[in-house]
């Protein structure tokens, strides 16, 4: 879809005031980015959003995969939502983009590591990274953050990289609020390497074989059992990429919902 410079104009102006909130819808989305690395740069548009310009984004410091405290560690607000072909309904929670910029003249035109926290639902390009603040602003050159953000949207280049955490990081589940014996919803966090988990599975108490969950939205899967589930669990997980973790009974017996319980492994 072709714009007059008058309506790039204009979405310029009201991406710079909203922080890219309200972009026009562009062109179709491109086909899904995949744990592939082959180090080739794409191009793709970005624009910030949250109230705080220099902040983590979104208000909450959540988002559509169901992180929370984004603007802590190991996220510490280098983060993003991306459109269809990045977030992948969910399964591209998690990835690891590198983004650089080369224009306007504020660009350092060095990458910047990204981690997908949130969906984009209104792209402006085939590819389109809805950046927090924090992570529009640290594509500029030192001392420019703020006048970088004023261009409102970048054309920018960006590639699928491995996750890098900071030393000691482990993987950790979350046991969502409402989990019971016959249903119980977890959020993965913390993943290295891919980033993304394309499947969980998991082994109750007592049994031989490990049942499959289900996406529920986002990094959050769940199961519904046909009888009561009883811990201690052990989880397996499956990255985009074909790697396999076993955590042995991470979830004791005495589990409690809105909990974290934190594993001994990392990818």
């Amino acid at each position: 879809m072709a714009f007059s410079s008058a309506t790039k104009l204009v979405a310029v102006v009201v991406a710079a005031m909203v922080g890219g909130a309200l972009c026009k819808m562009g062109d179709k989305p491109g086909p899904n980015i995949t744990a592939s690395y082959s180090g080739k740069w794409l191009d793709a548009m970005a624009t910030f959003y949250g109230s705080d310009p220099r902040g983590a984004a979104p208000d909450d410091h959540g988002g559509a995969c169901g992180y929370k405290d984004v603007d802590k560690a190991p996220f510490d607000g280098m983060t993003g939502c991306g459109n269809e072909p990045i977030f992948k309904d969910g399964l591209g929670c998690g990835s690891c983009y590198e983004l650089r910029c080369k224009e306007p003249a504020e660009c350092s035109g060095e990458p910047i590591q990204i981690k997908i926290t949130d969906k984009n639902y209104e792209h402006i390009a085939p590819y389109h990274f809805d950046l927090s603040g924090k992570a529009f602003g640290a594509m500029a050159k030192k001392g420019l953050e703020d006048k970088l953000r004023k261009a409102g949207e970048l054309q920018l280049q960006f590639r699928r990289v491995k996750c890098k955490l900071p030393s000691g990081t482990k993987i950790a589940f979350h046991v969502e609020k409402g989990s019971n014996e016959m249903y119980l919803a977890l959020l993965v966090k913390f993943v290295s390497g891919d980033g993304n988990i394309v499947a969980v599975d998991i082994k109750p108490k007592g049994s031989d074989e490990f049942l499959p969950m289900k996406v529920s939205w986002g990094a959050i899967w769940r199961i519904d059992p046909k009888k009561p589930l009883k811990g201690p669990f052990s989880i397996r997980l499956t990255t985009e990429s074909g790697g396999h973790l076993v955590q042995d009974d991470v979830i004791p017996a005495n589990w409690k919902p809105n909990t974290v319980y934190n594993s001994k492994l990392q990818f």
